[in-house]
């Protein structure tokens, strides 16, 4: 059954990502409790005409929507399952939005509590940037039902471009790590060759137009790259998040009995940058280590 009007939204995590969709949920009109953990980044939405709750129970109690935007299996299981947790709160038919970049196994127990609790649930992660999450334009993998799906649709179209129903539960989960980990190889990459380019002397200029103008030059590249010559680490997506998301899909691929041999070996890449101190950067920021020669072996 269909909302009959904009329903009531609880959004948890105000992060990088979370606080543009938040924004949008407000933009379009739609009723609107928040909650973060530091409260520092939820103060703005109190100003912006959202409820600033203490608690994710409390910014569930009335909600008909509940969306989670958060770090990773722990930080969500404490949001949703936590002493405080939104599950407790929540009504009879709500619908549980889980959109962080999390495991397959995680998701699956959500669902399982949330539809214990008289609820429906989506997975539904989401590709794209804090630009696009500010402008409206992201893009969601969605496992779940497919009437819960439609259901949402108008929540989630607020906040993106595309909607990407791709089967039941946990299907966004693995897919968003799949795509994650496919990035991170290529990041990892791209760190290594900026690498050779600056020490061999060629042209840095001349070299990366050859590479991004070409057969390796996707979206991602040309972005990253532009962010490495700079430097600008400001976070997009930080460093940390990309190694997390590297384990994750390692960790799913190995019960895929798939040996995730370059998911492995950019997820070292990426330690190596949190070791030298770049984790809370900008994923561009895994370039650094290798122009310092702080590679671990």
């Amino acid at each position: 059954m269909k909302f009959m009007s904009k329903p009531r939204i609880a959004f948890l995590g105000l992060g990088i990502m979370g606080s543009g969709m938040a924004r949008r949920l407000l933009t379009n009109g739609f009723p609107l409790a928040v909650f973060n953990r530091n409260t520092e980044k939820s103060k703005p939405f109190a100003a912006e005409g959202a409820q600033v709750a203490d608690s994710p129970r409390e910014a569930a109690e009335r909600a008909e929507v509940i969306i989670s935007m958060v770090a990773d299996d722990n930080a969500s299981r404490i949001l949703w399952l936590g002493e405080h947790g939104a599950l407790a709160a929540a009504k009879p038919g709500v619908v549980c939005i889980e959109c962080s970049t999390v495991t397959v196994g995680w998701v699956r127990e959500l669902c399982a509590a949330a539809v214990s609790r008289g609820g429906e649930f989506l997975d539904a992660p989401v590709t794209g940037s804090k630009t696009h999450a500010a402008a409206g334009e992201l893009s969601f993998i969605v496992g779940g039902n497919a009437a819960t799906v439609e259901k949402a649709r108008p929540v989630l179209a607020a906040m993106s471009k595309t909607i990407l129903p791709i089967g039941p539960v946990g299907s966004g989960a693995l897919l968003k790590l799949i795509n994650n980990f496919v990035c991170g190889v290529q990041i990892a990459a791209l760190a290594e060759a900026m690498a050779m380019i600056e020490r061999s002397g060629l042209d840095r200029t001349k070299a990366l137009e050859i590479i991004v103008n070409g057969a390796p030059g996707s979206p991602l590249v040309k972005t990253v790259s532009a962010r490495m010559t700079a430097p600008d680490y400001t976070p997009n997506f930080l460093l940390r998040l990309m190694a997390k998301d590297l384990g994750y899909a390692i960790e799913e691929g190995g019960k895929l009995s798939v040996d995730m041999a370059t998911a492995a070996a950019a997820l070292g890449v990426f330690q190596n940058g949190i070791a030298a101190g770049h984790g809370e950067k900008d994923i561009a920021a895994v370039a650094e280590p290798f122009r310092s020669g702080r590679v671990n072996k």
